[in-house]
C-alpha cells in the first residue's frame, strides 16, 4: 500500500504535485502524479540517489515514473537519470534542439569537485542520458485524471538551457530549478548567462503569476514577492535592467 508524503519527507503541493529536499546539496526534486503518468522533475545528484528517488516515487503511488523534466544540465540534478530507464526525458533545448553540454568528463570532474565521491561521479558519468523531448518553447502533457503540467523554455540565466516546469492547481506550483534559490545566493558559474537571468525569471512570474508557489532548485518553497527580489538583486548583480 501507498505510504503517506510526509512518511517519505515529501512536501505536499497544490493539486496532486510535491517535492523533496535532498540531502548534501539541498536539491530539490519534484513529483507531479495523474491519473495516467508520473512525472519527476530532477533526478538527483548520483545513480543511488536517483534509485531512492525512483523508490519513494513507487512507494508513494505505486506506479513508476513516466516522464523525468531536468531542470539544467548540472551534475546535482542530472546524475541520478539513468536510474529511470523507460521514462521520456525532457530538457531545455536552444534552436538548434541542443539540450546542454554532453561532456560527461566536465560533469564528472564537477560532481567531484563539489564533493561527490569519485566512483559515484566515474559511474554516473558513464551513463548519461540524451532527453528524448528538446523543448524549445512550450510542451504541455496530460498526465491524466485532469493533472497537466507545461514544460517551458525559461532561460537562459543560470544555465544556457533552462527548464521550468508549472502544474496547473490552485495555486499553481512552478518548478524553477535552479533559475531561483533560497537556501543561499543564486550562483552564476561558467555556463551561466547573466545578462539574460532577469528576463528568465520575469518569464516565471508571467509563468505562474501572483499567487503561484514557486519551487527553488535549492531551498524552502517562495512566492512571487520573493522570485520578484531576487530578479532585482541580480539586475543589480549583473548591471542589467
Amino acid at each position: 500500500m501507498p505510504v503517506t508524503w510526509e512518511e517519505r519527507g515529501w512536501q505536499r503541493l497544490g493539486g496532486r504535485a510535491g517535492r523533496c529536499r535532498l540531502p548534501v546539496w539541498d536539491c530539490t526534486a519534484g513529483l507531479v502524479v495523474g491519473a495516467d503518468g508520473i512525472l519527476l522533475v530532477d533526478a538527483g545528484s548520483s545513480l543511488a540517489e536517483g534509485a531512492r528517488l525512483r523508490d519513494a516515487a513507487h512507494a508513494l503511488t505505486g506506479r513508476r515514473v513516466t516522464h523525468l523534466a531536468l531542470t539544467h544540465p548540472h551534475f546535482d540534478h542530472v546524475f541520478g537519470a539513468a536510474a529511470f530507464p523507460g521514462a521520456e526525458v525532457f530538457a531545455a533545448a536552444d534552436g538548434d534542439g541542443v539540450s546542454g553540454p554532453a561532456d560527461a568528463a566536465a560533469l564528472r570532474a564537477d560532481a567531484v569537485a563539489n564533493g561527490l565521491a569519485p566512483a559515484a561521479a566515474a559511474e554516473a558519468a558513464a551513463a548519461p542520458v540524451a532527453p528524448a523531448r528538446p523543448v524549445t518553447g512550450e510542451l504541455a502533457l496530460d498526465l491524466g485524471g485532469g493533472v497537466r503540467a507545461l514544460l517551458v523554455n525559461a532561460g537562459p540565466g543560470h544555465t544556457g538551457h533552462d527548464l521550468a516546469v508549472r502544474v496547473e492547481g490552485d495555486p499553481a506550483v512552478v518548478f524553477c530549478g535552479d533559475l531561483v534559490e533560497e537556501s543561499g545566493e543564486p550562483q552564476a558559474g561558467p555556463d551561466a548567462v547573466p545578462g539574460r537571468w532577469p528576463a528568465a525569471l520575469d518569464r516565471l512570474l508571467a509563468l505562474g503569476g501572483p499567487d503561484a508557489l514557486y519551487v527553488p532548485g535549492h531551498g524552502a518553497v517562495v512566492d512571487a514577492a520573493f522570485v520578484r527580489a531576487q530578479r532585482d538583486v541580480l539586475a543589480t548583480r549583473f548591471g542589467v535592467s
